[in-house]
């Protein structure tokens, strides 16, 4: 599919980030994979030249197995590197319900970490409507994890 899709080549620009969006959407119709998590385009831009050659190599001479190969290949090492983003950013988790846990007891909600790794940007009113506390106590909790440095804050507007 992504090589048909790329050999018609249907935009004047896009057409190689819509074809690996293609590439995700079908694992995910056939089940393959449960959401959109992999980052071909990692891989792929990586290996420009190679995709180049394997696709021109299946339009000249129909040889598909090397350009087969290179994207299973593609997926293999985005899935490792998934997996690998995905354990450092549940180690950072642990980590910083540790660091709330023993620095600020008296203000410690796990639900409020995690809203932050949900919300990497995070308003007074998200953690308002989260942890169902009044706009003092969410401003009082921002604060005082900014004070331990596990976020900081930043006007925007008015």
């Amino acid at each position: 599919m992504h090589y048909q899709f790329e050999s018609i080549h249907p935009f004047y620009d896009g057409n190689g980030r819509t074809g690996r969006i293609l590439n995700i959407l079908y694992l995910i119709i056939n089940d393959l994979l449960d959401i959109p998590i992999l980052y071909l385009s990692s891989y792929i831009n990586e290996n420009k030249k190679d995709c180049y050659r394997l696709l021109n190599q299946v339009n000249k001479s129909d040889e598909w197995e090397e350009y087969i190969l290179y994207i299973l290949k593609a997926v293999e090492v985005t899935s490792n590197r998934t997996i690998a983003k995905i354990n450092a950013i549940n180690n950072l988790l642990s980590q910083t319900i540790e660091t709330e846990q023993n620095k600020a007891p008296n203000i410690y909600r796990k639900e409020l970490i995690e809203l932050l790794f949900e919300q990497p940007y995070s308003k007074i009113d998200f953690v308002v409507q989260k942890l169902k506390v009044e706009r003092k106590a969410a401003a009082r909790y921002l604060n005082h994890l900014e004070k331990l440095k596990i976020l900081s804050s930043e006007k925007i507007g008015r």
